[in-house]
């Protein structure tokens, strides 16, 4: 499925000012209001259930479309298609208004996100990131013709990988750690099979693309984008689940080159860093190198998609402020439900 969050008149003359979202469990608005926006309720029809939604005030979510199998991130073209990768092997192209999916390719192996740049098509595997020369509103791409820009560490768990283009136009890519306290790093210390757990960056200086570490000690950092004023990157973080139903934090974190985040030798349990007994191997730095995230969410959560909110696109409310989404978790408390958000600062009067 996917939907569109809307104010009021968008709804009625809904163009590229809107916040889409292939699955929607609940967002997160990165504020130190966040948690008062005034919310009101909609009723929603999906097939034959009806949904009961929290919705900001003046806002509406919108149905686009339930043609989607199993569709992951996003990414907009220059000419407003809307490009989905999928854990179904599809990737689909959408042009407005986004009611009409046409599958562009298949691919073998997860093709979980897409980014553009330059005349050319990225594509996220998981084994792999891939490029193809792609026209905006193109309707095919031939497999085929699909070129390996750099390896991956494939492997169980936490598959999916996320590409982006950044500011400086690098080809920025994410990859989680396969369990809760696997030995993966990105360092070249490691294999190249256990680099993993991070944010890399694709240096294009030699004949071939080769990735190097931006930022590290992430379990499973699926959302990242660039805040529209500084320019700094951050991302969001699936914590672990050994640890209970409220330990670690889900949390959001500002990246910068050859920063530490701790996973899995260190958790943030929202006021200070712990180590992690459940990985004996020693640590690569010491606990004071690990960066203390700048939000947390309650536990279980598993943020996934981020971005940021550029002028124009949604009211003031919501400008330059950072939209996460969460799809939920498999472990959580029954008959619980979280709703709120946390600044490290604030969760101290908890």
């Amino acid at each position: 499925m996917m939907f569109s969050l809307n104010t009021d008149r968008q709804a009625r003359d809904r163009g590229r000012k809107s916040l889409f979202l292939p699955v929607l469990v609940w967002l997160t608005c990165l504020s130190a209001h966040a948690a008062q926006l005034p919310v009101h309720t909609q009723q929603l029809t999906v097939g034959n259930e009806i949904w009961n939604l929290q919705v900001p005030s003046g806002m509406q979510l919108e149905l686009l479309t339930t043609d989607l199998e199993t569709p992951r991130l996003m990414t907009f073209l220059p000419n407003s298609d809307l490009l989905i990768g999928s854990k179904s092997g599809n990737v689909y192209r959408l042009a407005p208004p986004y009611r009409e999916p046409q599958v562009l390719v298949n691919l073998p192996d997860y093709p979980h996100s897409l980014a553009y740049r330059d005349g050319e098509l990225l594509i996220a595997q998981t084994d792999g990131l891939y490029r193809t020369a792609y026209r905006p509103g193109q309707r095919h791409i031939d497999r085929n013709e699909l070129e390996l820009v750099a390896p991956l560490p494939a492997g169980g768990g936490h598959s999916s990988r996320s590409v982006a283009v950044g500011p400086d136009q690098r080809v920025y890519v994410s990859r989680g750690i396969s369990g809760n306290c696997s030995n993966e790093y990105l360092d070249e210390s490691y294999s190249i099979e256990d680099r993993r757990g991070g944010v890399l960056v694709l240096d294009e200086s030699g004949p071939r693309g080769r990735f190097k570490p931006f930022a590290s000690g992430l379990r499973n950092p699926v959302g990242f984008d660039w805040h529209p004023e500084s320019g700094d990157l951050y991302a969001s973080n699936n914590g672990p689940d050994h640890l209970g139903l409220d330990q670690p934090a889900e949390y959001f974190s500002r990246l910068t080159p050859g920063s530490f985040h701790g996973m899995p030798w260190y958790q943030f349990d929202g006021r200070q860093i712990h180590r992690d007994n459940c990985i004996e191997v020693k640590p690569p730095l010491r606990a004071s190198h690990v960066t203390v995230p700048v939000a947390t969410f309650p536990a279980r959560n598993a943020p996934m998609g981020v971005g940021f909110v550029p002028r124009g696109a949604l009211d003031h409310r919501f400008e330059h402020n950072a939209i996460v989404a969460f799809r939920g978790a498999w472990g959580t408390r029954p008959g619980g439900r979280s709703n709120g958000l946390n600044t490290p600062d604030r969760h101290r009067g908890d």
